[in-house]
């Protein structure tokens, strides 16, 4: 059976302040849960606080992108190997916001995929669709789309080390949320796309639900059979709101 996995991405939000006394709430309430993996993925800056504040504890973390280039004359990126220095275990790919506010292409998802894990670290890779693309009833074609990129570049194998997160972008930060069984159909589809090609590893891949994610929708969203966990935005911001969705992952 795989092991539900609740992630929350920060976005650009926090300060030293903010991010400790969230922490302090969080790490104590969530210190005896079983049967589920947490993490937080925190802006650039913060990753120094949170390996000093987390490595003791049962939650992981990790950044919310990265360059596809390791070194070089990049100004301003951060590549793979200046995230392993803060033990980060997850690095967020090919998010929505990048896609759509940096054009972030396909291919230059891909290629990010593949430095996560060469350097050591787990991608959560997200996909989705517009909302004028669910419309279109072409949801399952987009999805494919940005998958195939992957595959092509790093080959099926690789989700044996890779967490996958789908999350219409209709749904990110809107207030909108899939309901369990449009999100299901979704999660159904990208796991039997894998098992067209590895049944083994499709039957263990972890498949979360980013959109909108809170307590009060938590439980149904993760009782659907494909559905490992989520990935949580605005929530991950709010102690209580954070923890009572992993509690909910517990199962």
């Amino acid at each position: 059976m795989r092991e539900k996995l609740v992630v929350g991405n920060w976005k650009m939000h926090g300060n030293l302040a903010q991010n400790k006394a969230l922490l302090d709430a969080i790490v104590p309430a969530m210190a005896g849960f079983k049967n589920v993996g947490c993490a937080v993925c925190a802006p650039f800056p913060y990753l120094s606080q949170l390996q000093s504040l987390l490595q003791s504890t049962n939650i992981s973390w990790g950044a919310q992108n990265l360059s596809e280039h390791s070194k070089g004359a990049f100004t301003g990126e951060v590549s793979a190997e200046m995230l392993v220095d803060f033990s980060c275990t997850y690095v967020i790919v090919g998010h929505s916001e990048r896609r759509s506010l940096y054009a972030e292409s396909d291919q230059t998802v891909a290629a990010k995929y593949v430095a996560v894990q060469q350097a050591g670290m787990t991608p959560i890779l997200c996909v989705g669709e517009l909302l004028e693309e669910r419309e279109s009833g072409v949801t399952e074609q987009v999805v494919a789309r940005q998958l195939d990129a992957v595959i092509e570049l790093a080959g099926v194998a690789s989700f044996a080390k890779a967490v996958v997160a789908y999350e219409p972008v209709w749904a990110i930060g809107t207030g909108k949320t899939a309901s369990p069984e449009q999100a299901q159909a979704v999660h159904a589809f990208i796991r039997s796309k894998i098992a067209g090609l590895d049944a083994d590893i499709a039957k263990k891949l972890v498949i979360q639900y980013g959109g909108s994610v809170k307590a009060s929708n938590a439980v149904e969203l993760f009782s659907m059979s494909d559905i490992d966990g989520g990935l949580i935005g605005g929530a991950s911001l709010i102690a209580e709101e954070f923890v009572a969705v992993c509690k909910a992952a517990q199962g």
